[in-house]
């Protein structure tokens, strides 16, 4: 499993869908998706995997705008893909995500 927030995210989504090896879920907080033009082509791997991304919908350093496209674009070719948006959440994290975040990664790796 592969995660991060803001710029950690962006990484985290792009080498999930072009890392040669199987991965248990990603994980894309306040995040992105770049190049996002040249996919779903060059998503070369882990399509099947699970994707939590999540996003606040006032953030002023990462525009919700530009999550919601990446769960636009992910949509188009990744068959597991969950969006959650957060109310009232700037460039940050809050209790809820943490927590959407642990069921994740419960479910996505069991007994771990």
């Amino acid at each position: 499993m592969v995660g991060g927030f803001s710029q950690g995210g962006a990484v985290a989504l792009y080498s999930g869908f072009t890392y040669h090896k199987p991965l248990a879920g990603i994980i894309a907080l306040s995040s992105w998706l770049p190049m996002h033009a040249q996919f779903p082509q060059i998503a070369s791997s882990n399509i099947d995997s699970a994707i939590f991304q999540a996003h606040g919908d006032i953030d002023p350093v990462v525009p919700f705008v530009w999550g919601d496209l990446t769960s636009k674009v992910l949509k188009t070719f990744a068959k597991n893909h969950e969006f959650k948006k957060y109310a009232g959440l700037m460039h940050s994290s809050n209790q809820q995500e943490m927590n959407d975040v642990r069921e994740f990664i419960k479910k996505q790796l069991p007994g771990e």
